[in-house]
């Protein structure tokens, strides 16, 4: 028998006013896969992961996460704390009076898990940041800022990492670099990844699989190499500037 896929999304309808949010959207993400949604903003890409993070209730449709029942409609059957995620927000939602040590050992502490001081030290580690660990929010580049949220995503051994546009306030050098070790930590840890962008060049460069959105819907998904070949003309105006 096949393994439960990580995520199995069905049905999910989400409304704010007249017209929804999400409608109607299915969406089954594989383990280990990284799968991007693409789309312009107000299409319903942050809504949806939220949704899979259990910080919005649906109004109707049912959430599984690895084959266990999270939501159905409006009642969250499983606590986003229990949830085994990462959520890396747009914002990076970093604490000013917390140093980037204490960023990283925060959940761990929240959570009860063992080894902590190690667990923190081997992430500045992985991210070549052990000389920032003294160093507040406030004196750390965007790039800087960027990598502590990472982190602290990260330390908690997360089963699935979902990801908010991560890399829309960086320049081209760090966004290229930040990009490239998102894309190994996430194939040497085996994640499952959902990551939201409005840019198609990110998506085809770090996904195994995209799903397009547009007002609420995907439209489309399939591979990169499949998406480039689609003749849906929402898609294609989409992704035209690949040529």
């Amino acid at each position: 028998m096949a393994p439960a896929p990580c995520i199995a999304l069905v049905a999910a309808t989400k409304r704010y006013g007249p017209r929804p949010v999400l409608d109607a959207v299915n969406l089954s993400v594989a383990q280990g896969a990284f799968v991007s949604i693409l789309g312009e903003s107000g299409c319903g890409k942050t809504t949806l992961l939220r949704v899979l993070a259990g910080l919005e209730p649906l109004d109707s449709g049912r959430l599984a996460l690895f084959g266990e029942p999270a939501t159905d409609g409006p009642r969250l059957l499983l606590a986003p704390h229990r949830r085994s995620l990462g959520f890396l927000f747009q914002d990076l939602a970093l604490w000013p009076h917390l140093t980037v040590r204490q960023h990283l050992a925060f959940g761990l502490e929240v959570r009860r898990m063992d080894r902590i001081p190690e667990r923190t030290a081997d992430m500045l580690g992985l991210l070549a940041i052990e000389d920032l660990a003294g160093r507040y929010p406030q004196q750390l580049s965007g790039g800087q800022q960027q990598l502590v949220a990472l982190g602290r995503s990260l330390v908690v051994n997360p089963k699935l990492l979902l990801m908010d546009e991560p890399l829309a306030n960086l320049d081209v050098r760090r966004k290229s670099h930040i990009r490239n070790l998102i894309k190994t930590i996430a194939t040497q840890r085996q994640l499952t990844v959902v990551y939201v962008t409005h840019d198609h060049r990110e998506a085809f460069a770090l996904s195994d699989r995209i799903a397009v959105m547009e007002r609420g819907r995907i439209i489309e998904e399939g591979s990169p190499d499949e998406l480039r070949r689609s003749t849906n003309p929402l898609v294609r105006a989409f992704i035209e500037p690949d040529g």
